[in-house]
């Protein structure tokens, strides 16, 4: 399977995107989709996770402003995410394995998109 990510950008802090995770080669309904992300200096660090049954998991830093979602029929899973803030600026990835709030219970990664959030 390979992931393609996109809806990344630039925005203003308290403003709003919606990344999207497509999924290509075969469908991944079967599998967790999580999204990491990494700035400049740090580790990459979880985000957020959906099941295959559409169970969320989420990180503290995040819960509350953003949602993920997937839709099975597109092959596509999103993260909308509001409130932002400059320290949500990073490379946001998204991959797919099994539900796990940690990397390594991933077996795929997609390239990653940018966001920057200014103050």
């Amino acid at each position: 399977v390979q992931l393609q990510a996109s809806g990344g950008g630039l925005v203003q802090a308290g403003g709003s995107l919606r990344l999207s995770c497509a999924a290509s080669g075969r469908t991944f309904s079967r599998d967790a989709i999580g999204w990491f992300r990494q700035a400049p200096g740090k580790e990459r660090e979880f985000v957020a996770a959906i099941s295959w049954s559409s169970s969320t998991y989420y990180a503290e830093s995040v819960k509350g402003r953003f949602t993920i979602s997937r839709d099975n029929a597109k092959n596509t899973v999103y993260l909308q995410m509001s409130s932002l803030k400059p320290d949500d600026t990073a490379v946001y990835y998204c991959a797919g394995g099994r539900f796990s709030g940690s990397a390594s219970g991933y077996d795929y990664w997609g390239q990653g998109t940018q966001v920057t959030v200014s103050s």
